[in-house]
């Protein structure tokens, strides 16, 4: 009946729920079509006159059947597949349920696969619920569990049941119907027939076995977020691209990508710091956080400045919206640029100062030439920049700084990648603060931290009006109890995160060299942990996008729109074992 999707299932079953334009049942009818089967057999019961009738009009050349359960709203699947078991015994058969969507190769794995008894199974992610199992080396089911005995620290044993089967005719007749009449009849028809299977999975021999998936696509749609994401998964490639990037991040959803667009540090945090997290879950997810009084004096411990300077944000974005609400007069804007600063900014707010194509590549005092005659009262440096990671040294930021302050210009420096830059040298110091009235300083936690779950950031000034109105602007309880035991306890970790730098470092050398060696990239030098390359021939940076998401399962950045057009991408930076992905999928598109 498909309840839990709403005005969706309003009217029609829950297999009518169309996917991208086409419905659930329509798109399995005809890749079961595909197959020459001698039958589809359709136990029905809810809306199963419109249902068939809408099947009617489907062009299916496979022969349908139907079997009715006329008390579908008081049974559970175990009495709609009883009331099908004729079918069972009298052919080997192919076991759908109707909301799922799969990728014809799904399908294909399983009328291969020689085995003649299967369960298809995939590795257990967050996004899964319902019936899992445990498997032995040679694939043979161990134990079903059921959702209730259900054990969170053994997920990493768990394999989801996909819902899908392949039985013969003799495991039907043999074991499974005799198991089904039997278990229809001492315990009732209001369970699954999973409850079967874990059954016969307890004898010496019970011929079923699993077969794992192996990242092939697969959704089951139970509510409104299944189908969501469901839209994205089985879009053509462009639109396929388009949906995940809208999306914004929550790529867990995805387990099986490689997200080389949100940048993060994949070296920090350590297993201990996590582990450290983890053991104080249960606390901290039923306490209040402090407000924000407490949180600034936690970040102005770490982060060696004053209290009275400094202001924590539900990620850096909070921050820069409230900073951007406070702006009087022109601001300069660097491009291209992190799109965050401009966007809060009106059009005729904004003076922009282009850099130099093909690097993008700028000095303290190409900045200084160009708004020396330019009326701005406000100026923004990101340094390392968003996306080219061009970077401009401490000692000219200050530079910059002296300039600024002579002029009576708010200077913003975002340094939320500087830790990764070889100098590495900050402005969060109270001295420079202290000395440069004019300078404000915003810090993204999420990006250099590796923690971008958590929404941290911070903003810093000696400006304590400005400070204060900020702090006035947001929630007292803005971040939440886990951001804030995170900052607690960080300082007992900053000489892993210093060493976690010099790997990232280490690792960003090795992965510049080796795309390099692609022939179709032009590799910028950076001092963050991202790279802008020029494609320079065969693909268009959409072309090559799509490509990566729909064969290799990783994406990327299109940065044509934020440099005029021209065919550039970002590639973040991550650990070892997934750049060499990247690199080997690009080599094999040369």
């Amino acid at each position: 009946m498909g309840k839990r999707l709403g005005e969706l299932t309003k009217g029609n079953t829950k297999c009518m729920v169309k996917v991208n334009g086409v419905t659930l049942i329509e798109r399995l009818l005809h890749q079961l079509d595909q197959l020459h089967l001698n039958k589809i057999v359709m136990v029905v019961g809810y809306k199963a006159t419109e249902l068939q009738t809408y099947i009617s009009t489907l062009k299916v050349n496979t022969p349908v059947e139907y079997v009715e359960n006329a008390v579908y709203d008081k049974t559970n699947n175990i009495y709609s597949l009883y009331l099908a078991k004729q079918h069972l015994v009298s052919e080997d058969t192919l076991l759908f349920e109707s909301d799922l969507i799969v990728e014809d190769a799904v399908i294909r794995k399983l009328v291969d696969n020689p085995y003649p008894d299967l369960a298809l199974v995939a590795k257990f992610e967050s996004w899964m619920d319902g019936t899992v199992v445990t498997l032995d080396d040679d694939n043979n089911i161990l134990r079903f569990i059921p959702t209730k005995s259900f054990k969170f620290e053994e997920i990493p044993s768990y394999y989801k049941t996909v819902n899908i089967y392949k039985f013969s005719k003799e495991f039907s007749s043999n074991l499974y119907v005799p198991f089904l009449e039997a278990y229809c009849s001492a315990l009732g028809k209001n369970e699954y027939y999973e409850q079967v299977l874990r059954v016969i999975t307890l004898l010496d021999k019970p011929g079923i076995k699993a077969l794992p998936l192996d990242g092939e696509h697969w959704y089951e749609i139970d509510d409104i977020q299944d189908l969501d994401i469901a839209e994205s998964i089985f879009s053509a490639d462009e639109d396929s691209l388009k949906k995940i990037s809208s999306r914004y991040g929550g790529y867990w959803r995805y387990p099986a990508m490689l997200d080389y667009c949100y940048l993060v540090n994949p070296y920090f945090p350590n297993s201990r710091l996590v582990a450290e997290l983890k053991a104080n879950f249960d606390r901290l997810l039923c306490e209040y956080p402090s407000g924000l009084r407490v949180n600034n004096l936690l970040a102005a411990k770490d982060f060696g400045v004053s209290q009275d300077y400094i202001c924590v944000g539900n990620g850096a974005a909070e921050l820069i919206k409230s900073l951007m609400g406070l702006m009087v007069g022109k601001v300069g804007v660097i491009r291209p640029t992190f799109e965050e600063y401009p966007n809060r900014l009106g059009r005729e707010d904004v003076v922009e100062f282009h850099a130099n194509y093909p690097d993008y590549h700028y000095t303290a005092q190409d900045i200084i030439a160009f708004y020396s005659d330019k009326d701005i009262q406000n100026l923004i440096l990101i340094n390392p920049d968003n996306p080219s990671g061009n970077y401009i040294p401490h000692k000219d930021v200050l530079s910059l700084c002296k300039w600024c302050e002579a002029r009576h210009i708010l200077f913003i420096v975002d340094e939320s990648f500087v830790d990764f830059s070889e100098e590495c040298a900050t402005l969060l110091r109270n001295d420079i603060l202290e000395q440069y009235g004019n300078l404000v300083v915003m810090k993204s936690i999420s990006k250099s931290y590796g923690v971008p779950g958590l929404r941290l950031g911070i903003i810093a000034s000696a400006n304590k009006n400005l400070i204060e109105s900020i702090a006035k602007d947001v929630a007292i309880w803005n971040i939440n109890s886990f951001a804030e035991f995170y900052l607690q306890i960080y300082g007992k970790y900053q000489k892993d995160y210093e060493t976690a730098c010099i790997d990232f470092r280490n690792e960003r050398n090795r992965f510049e060299k080796l795309l390099s060696q692609v022939p179709f990239l032009r590799v910028i030098p950076t001092q963050a942990n991202y790279f802008l390359c020029e494609i320079t021939g065969k693909y268009t940076p959409k072309e090559l996008a799509e490509l990566l998401l729909q064969h290799y399962r990783i994406l990327i950045k299109d940065c044509s729109s934020k440099v005029g057009g021209r065919p550039y991408i970002r590639l973040a930076v991550r650990n070892t074992e997934d750049n060499d992905k990247l690199i080997n999928a690009l080599m094999e598109l040369k």
